[in-house]
């Protein structure tokens, strides 16, 4: 046994531990790729209460607790596991174990962290999710998952018996105590079976699921990790070599967090799910230190929490190796990493959703989609590739349609919520980014037809006309938006479900419509309801109307509208077709033309709003104005001598000096003031809300080593541009001619050089 890690933690006055220890295991333990990012995840498959051995105990009794259970995909957890001890793999499912009541204490686990979000909101969401009373280990979530559920209980009584044989020094490890003194009296512990999922690899294809026993002491502060192998009759035993524990322990008023590793010499790492000592000794133990007094609350799931994690693995890392060339060929002027492998998980998502729905429905027909508001299109390029029917609409044509072929159907088309706008014989409509049209997504699914489903991402706030404002200050505006949504798509009749992706975005966090809370027969007075809700957001744009009964809809009651049932009416154009029964398609519009007066789809042309497009001769007078203004506060007792840099004022106290007309012109463009100022990098410094002038002299210095190259600034644009100090500032310019990058004068001038444009090939 060797301790490989200690850390102290700063606690003063026991505030947040040992709740906050319990708080931070749980995310090792639920959440791999938190802390390893060569993990994908972690299933737990089974919990139960049990019980160490007594010596002179040689034939422990049954474990104690409930039997085992189906526990919820999750992420997270440390080095790895293989399969694991006693008579049966856990493929060939459960076998007969203790008899014992079920426990009913266990808890739907609501909060869970989003990838990439703070490791303190990780800590709280898995706290809520395996805590039941503070500073102990708590109860996960149940859920029917991919594998069968090993037998926990035969597994741990076998354990458990070398333990009161000839393994006493394992006892002795997992109790914090020494050989020859025995723990007094019998506790229960927790013990949880989980697989280890780590990140297909294309090029390593022999790293698969490994499994675990954790075992969870609350009385002595430790928590033991027990990896699993099969041997050559598939019988499942604890792999020695790679057993390690975490401790907590209080000594002198301060409390420590240890890592200690049972058989150091043997310790065996793959670099995937088995780390090596140094990284559980150092990495591991600081940020496990960092959660500890991390309180932070999450609102939002796990990741991949409706779908296999080990499924999407496998597909992600297939698509991605797929499509990685159109990085290398992307001719939009967005950041083709982002978007191409942005596009490359949410396919994967979907695809193993719909394989997934197609299981659980009895179908084998891939289900039809709609991509509205599709951009760039590669989301629908990708699914129609891996055989799903569909194609995206967006108002405004992309250059990169044309790379992808006649099978990619992509249409350069408005979306106007209305009666004209609906998709009677599609299976999903997909929301991805989708901005004006994400509220109203959920509506023209339900009115498409009973069994249209939907999938939205939402990103930009919107509410059904014009922007969405939150009116709960106690919520971020991205979960109050997420809770409209919600609120949208079941007042559309949807059980709405929510799940996190993992994709390279701050909005990652998607909602689902796959069932109606209703039956068929009532579509006619539900789409009443759907009306009414509409209407009621009339006179509140922006915020959920709480309160108070919902307007009644202007105009004629809806009726019953209609749609062939189907897979096969893509190549038809959206549109409403003849009356049929409400029970089968959903009901019509409730007038003809739009459902709400006032929705204005997204202009064809895209306006630039960045201050690029404002008149050369405006953002020359707004420069020089504010030039002056920070001229005029130079520091008092400064050198004549002395270059003027000016002094610093707030991007508030500048527009303060500005007139009207020359703001609301600013209040137009993306960013205003601030970004014309930092649209002028070579003049000012525009940091934390503040501008000054920029000094020359505090930019990088030049090594007289580098290549010519390098030496000279931007090559292609040197001297291509007049020097603004040297025709503007009172001083002049700060630099010499010979190191300044711009003209000084109208004989230092170079041709600005001609951009080459690449062409795009496949």
């Amino acid at each position: 046994m060797a301790e490989v890690g200690r850390v102290a933690v700063s606690d003063p006055g026991s505030r947040l531990l040992p709740g906050g220890f319990w708080a931070a295991v749980a995310v090792w333990v639920e959440r791999p790729q938190v802390a390893n990012k060569r993990l994908c995840g972690v299933r737990l498959e089974a919990r139960r209460s049990v019980s160490l051995p007594q010596i002179g105990h040689t034939h422990p009794g049954p474990s104690a607790g409930p039997e085992p259970e189906r526990l919820a995909e999750a992420g997270g957890c440390g080095p790895d596991a293989g399969p694991g001890p006693v008579w049966r793999s856990l493929d060939a499912g459960p076998g007969p174990g203790p008899t014992a009541s079920p426990d009913q204490g266990r808890q739907e686990a609501q909060g869970r962290r989003q990838p990439e979000e703070e490791p303190g909101e990780a800590a709280a969401a898995a706290a809520t999710q395996l805590s039941g009373t503070p500073g102990q280990p708590g109860k996960a979530a149940a859920r029917e998952g991919d594998l069968p559920a090993a037998d926990l209980g035969a597994l741990w009584d076998v354990f458990a018996q070398s333990l009161a044989g000839d393994n006493r020094e394992v006892l002795a490890f997992l109790t914090r105590s020494g050989a020859e003194s025995p723990p007094e009296g019998r506790r229960e512990l927790d013990l949880v079976l989980r697989t280890v999922i780590p990140k297909t690899n294309l090029h390593c294809p022999l790293r698969g699921p490994r499994r675990e026993m954790v075992l969870q002491d609350v009385l002595s502060g430790a928590v033991t990790f027990l990896p699993l192998e099969e041997d050559d009759e598939g019988n499942l035993k604890v792999k020695m070599s790679n057993v390690y524990q975490i401790q907590l322990s209080h000594s002198e008023g301060e409390w420590f967090i240890s890592v200690l590793i049972f058989c150091p010499e043997r310790w065996h790492s793959d670099g995937t799910v088995y780390p090596k000592p140094t990284w559980l000794g150092e990495e591991l133990l600081a940020r496990l230190a960092r959660w500890c007094v991390e309180s932070r609350q999450s609102g939002f799931k796990s990741t991949l929490s409706l779908i296999s994690v080990m499924k999407y693995s496998a597909a992600y890392q297939a698509l991605k190796e797929k499509y990685k060339d159109m990085v290398k060929v992307w001719p939009e002027v967005t950041d083709p990493e982002k978007f191409v492998y942005e596009d490359v998980a949410i396919a994967a998502y979907l695809l193993i959703l719909w394989e997934e729905e197609r299981a659980e429905r009895g179908e084998t027909a891939r289900q039809s989609f709609v991509d509205l508001g599709c951009g760039n299109g590669l989301l629908v390029h990708i699914l129609s590739s891996e055989g799903h029917p569909g194609r995206g609409i967006d108002v405004r044509r992309r250059k990169i349609w044309d790379m992808y072929g006649p099978q990619t159907r992509l249409e350069e088309s408005a979306i106007t919520p209305n009666d004209k706008s609906l998709f009677p014989d599609v299976d999903w409509l997909i929301g991805n980014h989708s901005d004006e049209l994400t509220p109203w997504i959920p509506v023209i699914a339900a009115r498409s037809s009973y069994d249209c489903r939907f999938f939205v991402l939402p990103c930009c706030f919107f509410d059904f006309i014009g922007k969405f404002q939150r009116t709960q200050s106690s919520k971020t505006q991205y979960r109050g938006y997420l809770d409209f949504i919600t609120e949208v798509g079941s007042a559309c009749g949807f059980h709405v479900e929510e799940d996190c992706l993992r994709i390279p975005s701050t909005k990652r966090v998607c909602l689902i419509g796959k069932s109606r809370t209703y039956p068929p027969t009532r579509e006619a007075s539900v789409d009443e309801e759907r009306t009414r809700y509409i209407n009621s957001r009339r006179g509140c744009p922006g915020s959920p109307c709480s309160g108070g009964p919902a307007l009644p809809p202007p105009g004629a009651a809806p009726s019953s509208a209609p749609g062939p049932k189907g897979h096969g009416a893509l190549d038809a154009r959206p549109a409403h077709t003849a009356e049929a029964g409400a029970g089968q398609q959903g009901a019509r519009a409730p007038a003809e033309g739009l459902w709400m007066s006032g929705f204005q789809p997204r202009e064809k042309a895209e306006r630039l709003r960045n201050c690029a497009a404002l008149p050369r001769e405006f953002v020359d007078r707004v420069v020089l104005q504010v030039a002056h203004l920070l001229l005029g506060r130079s520091p008092a007792g400064g050198s004549a001598q002395a270059w003027n840099r000016g002094g610093s004022l707030s991007l508030a106290e500048v527009a303060g000096e500005l007139d009207r007309e020359t703001l609301q012109r600013l209040k137009r463009e993306c960013g205003g003031l601030q970004t014309l100022l930092r649209n002028s990098p070579q003049v000012f410094q525009v940091v934390h809300g503040r501008v000054r002038i920029r000094d020359w002299r505090e930019e990088r210095p030049r090594k007289k080593e580098e290549p010519e190259a390098k030496r000279r600034p931007s090559s292609d644009t040197f001297k291509t541009r007049i020097c603004w100090f040297f025709a503007h500032h009172p001083d002049g310019c700060v630099l010499p001619a010979d190191c300044c990058p711009f003209a000084h004068g109208p004989g230092e001038l170079r041709p600005a050089p001609r951009t080459k444009k690449k062409k795009p090939a496949l």
